[in-house]
């Protein structure tokens, strides 16, 4: 098999080029559209399920939401086993599936199974899915830098402007706010007030929910034109707030700041994020959505918080604190430096110990040939250009000319046997002719 392929190479020397010529092309089109990291994506192929069940204790939400979701969960096709956790007010079940499953068919399956186990839950529990991302999808981090801005309103930038902005990138899964707190109206019930009004908590909670609304009519035509009746609702100040009639005792309203206090607050925070002991700040990390290249996301994130800054508050700008991209960088500096590196001493070598320089051409043709095509293998099986696999390419130069230096060795030897069988019967004939001379 070996000497036919060797034959037909041989004879049809124009296509062997063509088709070398044609690997190289293709070859330097995979490098350009490679998708490029510093490290390969080793985790698992899972899909989240996050449950909020504020206030609620971890045996509690063991007991109702984890318990009836995993059940409910298991015997999904293509699904290996389902973890779980429980911690205080909060549920997280992992569902771990096969590696060749896409991501996004078990999405969609594990969606159907939820569909039917919300019934299983408390009433106002909502089972979400988690990003679709990876573990190691954490390709960015930032914080505002607003010197005097108070921490509400930076987070409220953050979570009504900056994010919306930043989800829109391409590549882009989720953006997860940190720090700061969200404001909230608190609002501080006295319970001998209440008893001395015949007031429940319970009544004063479905007051303000009733308060807090909007509400729609209908259309009307007046002199030809059209009128839209709706009424607006949503409480807008701690004064509003404070003014809201809760229950009416003979002909006088009783107020919400007759029961109880009202103050702006932050919701319950479990830590701060501190930035090198200078102070809590606010910010994000962006999380890359599953297969993406994470340099091209970076490069777009960045793009794009630069048309951000133009509409943050004045005083504020981005401070970039992780950046996975000056590490992919980095790395793929390193190895290709290294490649060229092993690629000038292999010429060299293979140069000077054969001392024929067609023979050396033929084998030193074989490295940026071999090199190239082996990242649309890396593409079709949809690797990732990163310091593993390239560092794989980089020990495997010293086997490629291997071939090389082998074949161009044992036809050496085999040129020079068929040499010597020549010389030797010119040498007989020579002979022979010299005695018929005689």
């Amino acid at each position: 098999m070996i000497e036919k392929l060797i034959s037909f190479s041989l004879r049809n020397r124009f296509m062997v080029l063509l088709v070398a010529i044609v690997l190289f092309g293709w070859g330097i089109h995979s490098v350009r559209t490679s998708k490029v990291d510093a490290i390969p994506d080793l985790s698992e192929n899972q899909v989240i399920v996050f449950t909020e069940w504020m206030g609620r204790s971890p045996q509690i939400m063991e007991d109702q939401i984890t318990y009836p979701l995993v059940t409910n969960l298991q015997g999904i096709p293509m699904e290996k086993y389902v973890r779980a956790n429980s911690m205080f007010g909060m549920s997280f079940i992992y569902i771990i599936f096969e590696d060749n499953v896409d991501i996004y068919w078990a999405r969609s399956r594990v969606l159907e199974r939820l569909s039917s186990a919300i019934n299983l839950l408390p009433a106002g529990v909502s089972p979400q899915l988690g990003p679709d991302g990876t573990g190691v999808g954490h390709i960015l981090w930032y914080t505002l830098d607003a010197p005097g801005m108070d921490l509400g309103e930076q987070r409220a930038v953050q979570d009504w402007y900056v994010k919306f902005a930043l989800q829109n990138v391409s590549g882009v899964s989720e953006i997860a706010s940190f720090g700061g707190f969200q404001k909230e109206y608190e609002v501080t019930l006295d319970p001998n007030k209440l008893n001395y009004y015949g007031l429940s908590v319970a009544q004063v909670i479905n007051t303000i929910r009733t308060n807090n609304n909007e509400a729609g009519g209908r259309k009307f035509e007046l002199s030809d034109i059209g009128y839209i009746i709706k009424t607006t609702g949503y409480i807008k100040s701690i004064g509003e707030l404070e003014n809201l009639p809760v229950k009416t005792s003979q002909t006088i309203p009783v107020k919400l700041s007759d029961v109880g206090t009202v103050q702006l607050s932050g919701g319950n925070r479990l830590g701060i994020f501190d930035v090198n002991g200078e102070g809590e700040a606010v910010g994000g990390i962006v999380v890359m959505r599953y297969g993406e290249n994470a340099d091209a996301v970076i490069t777009n994130v960045k793009a794009k918080m630069t048309e951000v800054a133009k509409g943050l508050p004045k005083g504020m700008k981005f401070n970039i604190m992780y950046d996975r991209s000056g590490l992919i960088e980095e790395s793929i500096n390193s190895i290709k430096r290294t490649l060229i590196e092993e690629m000038i001493v292999v010429s060299l070598i293979v140069i000077v110990f054969l001392f024929h320089w067609r023979s050396a051409l033929s084998i030193i043709i074989q490295i940026p040939i071999t090199l190239a095509a082996s990242f649309i293998l890396l593409n079709a099986f949809d690797i990732s250009s990163n310091i593993m696999s390239l560092t794989g390419i980089a020990l495997a130069i010293g086997v490629i000319v291997d071939n090389g230096i082998i074949m161009a060795e044992n036809s050496y030897k085999h040129l020079a046997t068929r040499q010597a069988e020549l010389n030797k019967e010119k040498q007989l004939i020579k002979n022979k002719e010299t005695r018929y001379v005689e």
